[in-house]
């Protein structure tokens, strides 16, 4: 049984806002803003990211449109702020390209209280960047969060 909404994380635990990668890219919360960004990195990759997140997300459709994108963004955004779940995106330095995203979910629980996942666009597999990021996330997550069985989808 998974925990309930907001309570799988201690109260009082903050979030972080941006995490720096030491390739110079960041993490960030994502937002509805980022829509346009969003769209190019999703969309661009959309037939990598069905075939790993297709049958549990329904996501994404192949024909999805910017005020889809927007919502599901927003909604990204309201869950972070109830810590129900997280989405971050890893940004060029700039934010002028989102290059991919880190997810943070509840877990179930006894066989884990997280579980973690994370793209990037198509251009950037098994590139340094990736191979950065593969081996970040984890070692962020047991650093920063407050988990103690986390579980890695890694893909």
């Amino acid at each position: 049984m998974s925990e309930p909404a907001g309570e799988w994380l201690p109260a009082g635990w903050q979030h972080p806002s941006i995490i720096f990668l030491p390739t110079g890219h960041h993490l960030r919360p994502i937002r509805a803003t980022d829509t346009e960004l969003d769209m190019d990195a999703v969309m661009g990759s959309q037939e990598r990211l069905w075939s790993i997140y297709g049958d549990a997300w329904g996501w994404p459709p192949a024909t999805m449109t910017a005020e889809q994108d927007r919502a599901d963004l927003q909604r990204h955004a309201d869950e972070m702020e109830a810590h129900e779940s997280f989405n971050f995106a890893l940004f060029d330095a700039d934010e002028t390209e989102l290059i991919g995203c880190v997810y943070i979910d509840p877990g179930e629980l006894p066989k884990a209280d997280a579980e973690i996942s994370w793209w990037v666009r198509d251009e950037y597999v098994g590139s340094e960047l990736e191979a950065v990021l593969d081996t970040f996330v984890p070692t962020w997550i047991e650093r920063d969060w407050p988990l103690s069985a986390p579980r890695y989808n890694e893909f």
